[in-house]
């Protein structure tokens, strides 16, 4: 762990980063890319010491809306249970009256229910989960240090009792791992189970660039021998990486969701998150 000094904390889009690099380890983590000029290990946390301030500067600022976390940096990381920055963070969004969506792995999300009920109450919330495996010994493997799926659906059903709106990602499937009729089947029942809102698929299959690509070889080497080099014969250096299943898979996906109500396509369920309530009993303290 490091500290820096950050010049801004809010994009313009209003999405933040507490936190850069990550300690789930996943196997498939596009955030250690080259593209994106992290001049630090990746493990190596880097913890914006000012966001805090900066982000009361800045909801000061703006006019309502929804906070969104998590695109490149799980928030919720092992060190959020120590320094505590996103649950001050989500005390900042509750007193100035915005909307709050975070994308987690994490079970440690529900040490801050207290704080998501009231956004939610106000304004508006919601969680988004992702699920890449139904087995969670496969899940030990291709993200090691986080919660397994099993408790991820816990998490989403204790959400829903809390009546706090949820979205599955459904991302990445990992061709000849976790690209099969049953994985899917068994994600989609946990999905309809925990009554969520919408699942984001872009497709089955994953993206790998210079940096995740070699790292991404490297535990295939680890573990699933011989795997690595069917996908350098079978894409090279591709972005994209389908799945042979794809089209099978996706006809699956469209048709049960589809069928119990819920959000498939990615511009429906991002219009979805962003989305910002005008609820009459909403207040903005100074």
């Amino acid at each position: 762990m490091h500290f820096i000094n950050s010049k801004s904390i809010l994009s313009s889009n209003n999405g933040m980063n507490l936190y850069r690099g990550c300690t789930h380890g996943c196997i498939y983590c596009d955030s250690r890319s080259e593209k994106y000029n992290m001049n630090h290990k990746f493990e190596d946390i880097e913890v914006k010491r000012n966001s805090l301030d900066l982000l009361k500067k800045e909801l000061l600022k703006r006019k309502p809306a929804m906070i969104g976390t998590g695109a490149m940096t799980d928030p919720y990381i092992p060190l959020e249970k120590r320094l505590k920055y996103v649950r001050n963070a989500l005390k900042l969004v509750d007193r100035y009256g915005f909307g709050f969506t975070c994308i987690t792995k994490s079970d440690l999300i529900l040490r801050d229910l207290d704080l998501l009920k009231k956004i939610n109450q106000k304004t508006k919330v919601v969680v988004q989960m992702t699920l890449t495996t139904a087995d969670d010994d496969l899940c030990k493997i291709i993200e090691p240090n986080v919660c397994p799926t099993s408790r991820r659906v816990e998490v989403l059903k204790t959400l829903n009792e809390a009546e706090i709106p949820t979205v599955v990602w459904l991302c990445p499937i990992l061709p000849y791992i976790n690209d099969d009729e049953k994985n899917i089947n068994s994600i989609l029942d946990f999905c309809i189970e925990s009554n969520v809102k919408g699942i984001v698929c872009f497709e089955m299959g994953l993206t790998l660039r210079k940096g995740n690509r070699e790292y991404f070889f490297h535990k295939l080497d680890e573990h699933f021998p011989g795997l690595k080099e069917k996908y350098i014969n079978q894409y090279g250096n591709d972005y994209k990486i389908p799945s042979p299943n794809n089209e099978s898979l996706m006809r699956i996906f469209k048709k049960r969701t589809n069928a119990n109500n819920i959000l498939n396509t990615p511009q429906d369920v991002f219009e979805y998150l962003y989305e910002f309530p005008q609820k009459s009993h909403q207040t903005r303290l100074i």
